[in-house]
């Protein structure tokens, strides 16, 4: 048997599909599952034991004519079942076109026409436990929602060499200022403010992020004890990165899945989102920062500018109160 799961949306959301790809092999221990993802995320799934093959659809570079050839692709691969955890009418669709007969997904929008099998998609669940209601078709067991990534020998090594060069004895903060929506976006003054109050504190800071990131990164890298490890890592170099910080400090993104996978805390800073739309972080010793205003959310994704034009849900949450949450976690210093 050849079971397919279909995912093509951001690096947050395919972390995110990790404990559905983990009990699909586990649903069918005799099957081959294999996922499909874009170029820019299929890093993140490399080394993972469950899955057979990576398959890769490129939806930004000539889109019809890769839609067509991974029509084909997939036809040549005879799969019998296809998961669809993202509601995309062009997932849909080439599931539909592939030709594979039994289609599970979620019954929302205009993708559900081509489904086999619709499952409810519950408000107010984390996504994490909706993508797993999709084994519900077959399984009516309860699954841990523990994400994983599995970095290599060699993404760990270089993850060593990075650290090296701070202070090995200091607790390590690893600060991932970014986000794909402006909104979401703590203000970079606030994030340059804690920085350097944690340096202070004699934190080591670890500012992490993509390659568009740096120069952000770099304005808010206090002059010591701290390094800018913004676009020089690949995703698992970054997991690894991740996995040997203390805590992780950052805005609504895909970086708190990263250091949820690696079992690394995180304290997240949530604005025009909110944790009931689902992505929140997930273990018990995370926290998120958040001001109840009649105004949140805005939109499921946060927006490039403030509706109302005043930005105070994250305004409000000033650098103090992160920075006294820090300490207070720490409460045995900062030493190691």
């Amino acid at each position: 048997m050849r079971i397919l799961i279909i995912h093509t949306a951001f690096i947050g959301d395919i972390i995110l599909i990790t404990p559905l790809i983990k009990y699909t092999k586990q649903v069918f221990p005799k099957a081959a599952v294999d996922v499909l993802v874009i170029p820019q995320t299929r890093g993140i799934l490399q080394n993972n034991p469950y899955l057979k093959k990576i398959l890769v659809f490129d939806k930004r570079k000539n889109k019809i004519a890769h839609f067509l050839q991974t029509i084909s692709n997939l036809k040549r691969r005879n799969y019998e079942i296809v998961f669809l955890p993202h509601s995309s009418l062009t997932t849909a669709l080439l599931a539909f076109f592939s030709g594979i007969k039994i289609r599970i997904g979620f019954d929302r929008w205009l993708a559900a026409k081509f489904l086999t099998k619709k499952i409810p998609f519950y408000k107010g669940k984390h996504r994490i436990e909706k993508n797993l209601d999709l084994l519900k078709a077959f399984s009516n067991r309860k699954y841990d929602i523990q994400t994983e990534l599995f970095p290599s020998k060699n993404d760990i090594e270089k993850a060593g060499k990075f650290l090296s060069k701070v202070n090995q004895r200091r607790k390590r903060i690893a600060i991932a200022p970014g986000s794909v929506w402006q909104t979401k976006c703590w203000s970079e003054s606030y994030y340059k403010i804690l920085a350097e109050r944690l340096v202070e504190k004699g934190f080591s800071i670890i500012m992490t992020g993509s390659s568009e990131e740096r120069e952000l990164c770099q304005r808010i890298l206090p002059k010591k004890n701290a390094i800018n490890l913004a676009g020089q890592t690949s995703i698992l170099e970054s997991a690894a990165i991740l996995e040997k910080c203390d805590l992780l400090v950052c805005n609504d993104s895909g970086a708190l899945h990263l250091a949820n996978a690696m079992k690394t805390d995180v304290f997240a800073i949530f604005g025009p989102t909110v944790k009931n739309i689902g992505y929140y972080p997930i273990r018990e010793n995370d926290f998120v920062f958040e001001h109840d205003l009649d105004c949140r959310p805005c939109g499921s994704h946060g927006g490039k500018k403030c509706p109302l034009d005043h930005h105070n849900c994250m305004k409000l949450i000033e650098p103090e109160m992160i920075l006294e949450k820090i300490c207070s976690r720490f409460k045995e210093g900062s030493l190691r």
